[in-house]
């Protein structure tokens, strides 16, 4: 058994990902060896769609994420902190302005 590459791919990790990984990558999102990967894709079993490009393969990241049952991407942290500051910002000016009637 061929060791794993890393240890599992976290949620921000997989939200980072480019539009296609590598295998070894696509292996440790299912914390699975390269190896074991390897020999799922010569049985045809492996959870997703597996492009083969020259002597390598790749994994669309939007399959990838489905076959883990992620659907939809989440919102990074960068946005959350953004809209809070604009929260903040609006929170500012109302207080500043007088409060606006919102009913």
């Amino acid at each position: 058994m061929t060791p794993r590459s890393g240890p599992p791919l976290t949620f921000a990790e997989a939200f980072d990902l480019p539009l296609s990984v590598d295998l070894r990558t696509a292996a440790r999102a299912f914390d699975i060896c390269p190896g074991t990967a390897y020999n799922l894709i010569r049985l045809g079993r492996f959870p997703c769609p597996v492009l083969r490009i020259g002597r390598r393969y790749r994994i669309a990241t939007a399959q990838l994420l489905r076959a883990l049952g992620i659907e939809e991407r989440p919102v990074y942290a960068v946005d959350l902190q953004a809209g809070a500051a604009h929260a903040a910002e609006l929170s500012h000016h109302t207080t500043r302005h007088g409060a606006e009637d919102f009913s």
